[in-house]
């Protein structure tokens, strides 16, 4: 039987998605706290901002929308935000607090640019997911991921693969947070839009700055 984490164990949710981006950028996050902007997550930041107002809910068309939903999962390890969660009445669902009848839990991820080729924002959804089942004790098989690069909802099926994903990702995360451990320097083109470029690869800067200068004494000197 898996063990369940105690509330002070419990890791940022999002943090599932910088994992799978780079293990290292995830570690100088959250084992290392360190943290700069750019412009990337600058504007996804305001994008959020914009979507999330954890006093507001409106009904439409019978569509319950809650915003800035707080979920966790002791099973997982996990805790986050939902940016958007939507109730949609259904003989599956749960009762909601001042509400005639039964509602299924539908969350949705609001991403500043476009899909990515790798499961980063899928898992992150489906996290948000495992943790709504766990707490209102239902099943969720579908959510959605907003683009704002593309203005369109994609729906995302949270099928036992992407599930599986999550629960490797969040063993590995708190492996590593447990061990205090930061993963050495794996270049690729993604440093290029890392917000943390400049604290993870200064070394690696310097020693490009290094070679250049030794290669042009080199020449001089011929």
């Amino acid at each position: 039987m898996p063990r369940e984490y105690t509330d002070d164990e419990l890791l940022p949710l999002s943090g599932i998605q910088h994992f799978l981006f780079c293990r290292r950028q995830w570690a100088l996050i959250h084992v290392e706290t360190q943290w700069r902007e750019n412009v990337l997550t600058v504007e996804g930041r305001i994008m959020h901002e914009r979507v999330d107002d954890p006093f507001f809910a409106e009904t439409r068309n019978g569509v319950i929308t809650a915003r800035s939903v707080p979920v966790a999962s002791h099973t997982l390890g996990l805790s986050g935000m939902c940016d958007v969660v939507e109730f949609t009445q259904s003989p599956d669902g749960v009762h909601l607090p001042n509400r005639e009848g039964l509602y299924l839990a539908t969350p949705v991820e609001y991403k500043r640019g476009k899909p990515k080729r790798e499961p980063v924002d899928e898992a992150q959804l489906c996290a948000q997911a495992m943790c709504l089942e766990e707490m209102l004790s239902i099943h969720i098989p579908q959510g959605y991921l907003y683009y704002g690069q593309t203005r369109h909802r994609e729906p995302v099926e949270l099928t036992e693969s992407l599930r599986q994903l999550v629960r490797e990702m969040s063993i590995e995360m708190h492996a590593y947070f447990q061990r205090g451990y930061t993963p050495k320097v794996k270049t690729s083109k993604a440093c290029r839009s890392c917000s943390l470029a400049e604290i993870c690869l200064p070394v690696l800067q310097e020693n490009v700055s290094s070679v250049s200068k030794y290669i042009k004494q080199q020449i001089e000197s011929a």
